[in-house]
């Protein structure tokens, strides 16, 4: 047999690795880069010190405070000795806010599915847009409205829900006046923030991919069988990012609730009698006639509003973040 020797192979020869080149990127790119990380910047620093200038205004007035600034229900700052609270305006705005989100969010929904899904375009088109001009019509125009329009109308609707809801605590008027209360200011805040919820919500069911509805469609699902299966539960975070953003606005309401609210530092459950307080009102109606230490105490309850903003705010975004990661669970 003959014998078999090995053939020697050269080595190869080593890869030169080069290093990367350096990324030079347009200078348009930086711009926008540098524009878009001082804006986020500016918006932090700017948060910083509305919450450092409404903390040292109130440390100094809260405490010379005689009474308990949480659950006292006056407010005489200008007192002898000085004694209010914000137990009445915590009270009041939350629940004028609620009031406006039970009755706002369900319409605005139906209002934003009939323009995406069932409206024809040439109705859905001038809807949308008087919709959306709803949304900039300024606070002081609602509030007159809402004084000389809805406040009157209002006192046959107090007297029906007396008369078939009384059972019910909260809608028993034990109080004769006229409809200045905490319901008629949810009533006008509901109107207030509808078209805001509207726009947004509608947005959001336009993003609906259209390949999930002509799937749904094909297995003979109906128009509400792919509204319930495809649309709502795409939107889901749409609408309650919406929601909030409308809670927002109910929250930090002024000259409307001004307008409109006969105010009162007393908590009570029936929501029909007039009276009662919100934050914002009351800085809007004290503030002219109140002394340097009565400020300080406006802004301190400011500074409850706006750390009760601040909690619904984050309180949505954890919301919205959980729902993201359950459907990515899922999908």
């Amino acid at each position: 047999m003959a014998s078999t020797t090995p053939i020697d192979t050269p080595p190869a020869p080593p890869v030169r690795r080069t290093p990367p080149a350096k990324s030079t990127g347009r200078a348009g790119d930086k711009i926008f880069l540098g524009l878009s990380r001082g804006s986020g910047i500016l918006l932090l620093v700017l948060m910083a010190s509305i919450a450092v200038f409404l903390s040292y205004r109130a440390v100094l007035a809260v405490s010379k405070d005689e009474g308990n600034f949480l659950t006292t229900f006056d407010w005489n700052p200008a007192g002898d000795p000085p004694v209010f609270g914000i137990a009445v305006l915590l009270f009041g705005t939350v629940v004028s806010s609620i009031i406006a989100m039970f009755i706002a969010v369900p319409i605005a929904v139906g209002i934003a599915l009939f323009i995406s899904h069932y409206a024809p375009r040439k109705l859905a088109a001038p809807l949308a847009y008087v919709v959306d001009l709803l949304a900039a019509v300024p606070s002081i125009v609602y509030g007159i409205w809402g004084a000389l329009v809805l406040v009157p109308y209002l006192e046959g609707l107090n007297l029906w829900l007396d008369q078939f809801f009384g059972w019910t605590y909260i809608f028993e008027k034990t109080e004769v006046g006229v409809a200045r209360s905490l319901f008629t200011v949810g009533i006008l805040l509901a109107i207030m923030i509808l078209p805001i919820v509207t726009s947004v919500s509608r947005e959001v069911f336009l993003q609906v991919p259209k390949m999930n509805e002509e799937a749904a469609l094909a297995l003979g699902a109906t128009r509400w069988e792919v509204i319930r299966l495809s649309v709502l539960p795409f939107g889901r975070s749409g609408v309650i990012s919406a929601s909030m953003l409308g809670l927002g606005r109910a929250l930090g309401e002024t000259m409307a609730v001004a307008t409109v609210l006969s105010p009162s530092f007393l908590i009570s459950l029936h929501v029909l009698n007039p009276g009662g307080g919100t934050f914002a009102q009351n800085i809007a109606a004290k503030f002219d006639e109140a002394d340097a230490f009565g400020r300080d105490a406006l802004i301190a309850s400011g500074l409850v509003l706006f750390i009760l903003t601040l909690l619904v705010n984050g309180a949505a975004r954890l919301i919205i973040a959980r729902r993201k990661e359950y459907s990515g669970a899922n999908a």
